[in-house]
């Protein structure tokens, strides 16, 4: 699977506007900032945030947040017009929690409030991870073909997500990626150097961990579909997984063991955190 949501079409009445909202901020908040004179890393400095946030942003792969929006106006001499976003991007947000389809629902709901998430990813950059260009190409090429207004949807569904990178208190997370889907350049040249710089922002997060398991590893502990698990605030971890289109969101104790029990040999046969990176840096420089 490729990142959880993208495996049932949706109606088009139920595709709105908030991929196409974001990433117009992001150009706007780019173009104020230049003519400000600011840097990014100036720019960060001023508003309380990080550099990696505000490329982020920029760049129309993170979610710029209401208060970002509102520290940022009269850093940038916006006049408002950031201020004035406010109230589109809470309901963007609020639209977001409620819209996954009902066999997703589950799922999106624990994701966005858990404390604790890991993943691992066999066939394609998680879906939480993925940039705008790299999902599109997800969800573009996939067979049944799905209609423009359901890319659309997809699309908005998934950045919004994203949005879990900047709550704060931030939730302990970590990823191991299969080094194969790092070898896979889903959307040409350009679309995968901005989905590898984007990994490398992730993985440099204090409270992110990201890992690539290596081809030449001669055991492998799962070689089933992508899994997550995830601990829910004061209760006890479970597991999500699909396999073809089925998604289950397991609670059973004993099952999760077996998927805990899994992901600890995953992590502990794959590369180090500084390695991974040291990798996923050699490949976008070969790009």
């Amino acid at each position: 699977m490729s990142g959880h949501e993208e495996e049932r079409p949706e109606r088009p009445s139920e595709v709105d506007g908030t991929a196409h909202l974001f990433r117009a901020l992001g150009k706007i908040i780019k173009v104020l900032r230049k003519n400000a004179g600011l840097s990014q890393a100036e720019l960060a400095e001023a508003t309380h945030c990080s550099e990696d946030l505000v490329s982020s942003v920029e760049r129309g792969v993170r979610t710029p947040q209401p208060d970002f929006l509102v520290r940022a106006d009269p850093v940038l001499k916006a006049d408002g017009v950031l201020i004035a976003s406010v109230d589109d991007v809470r309901a963007a947000l609020a639209r977001a929690r409620v819209r996954h389809p009902d066999w997703f629902r589950d799922f999106a709901k624990e994701e966005a409030e858990a404390v604790a998430l890991h993943y691992y990813a066999p066939q394609a950059v998680p879906g939480i991870l993925q940039t705008p260009a790299y999902a599109e190409i997800v969800f573009r090429y996939r067979r049944p073909l799905y209609d423009e207004p359901t890319i659309e949807k997809r699309l908005a569904d998934r950045l919004a997500r994203q949005a879990i990178f900047d709550t704060w208190p931030a939730p302990t997370m970590s990823f191991v990626i299969e080094e194969s889907v790092l070898r896979r350049p889903l959307g040409g040249r350009d679309a995968f150097r901005e989905q590898l710089s984007r990994l490398i922002d992730v993985g440099r997060m204090r409270s992110v961990t990201l890992q690539v398991m290596p081809t030449n590893r001669e055991e492998h502990p799962s070689l089933d579909s992508s899994f997550t698990l995830l601990t829910p605030k004061g209760r006890r971890e479970v597991a999500y997984t699909e396999t073809y289109g089925y998604a289950r969101l397991i609670t059973d104790p004993e099952e999760v063991r077996m998927y805990t029990e899994r992901y600890g040999i995953i992590r502990a046969q794959a590369l180090t955190p500084h390695e991974s990176l040291e990798l996923i840096e050699k490949m976008l420089g070969e790009l």
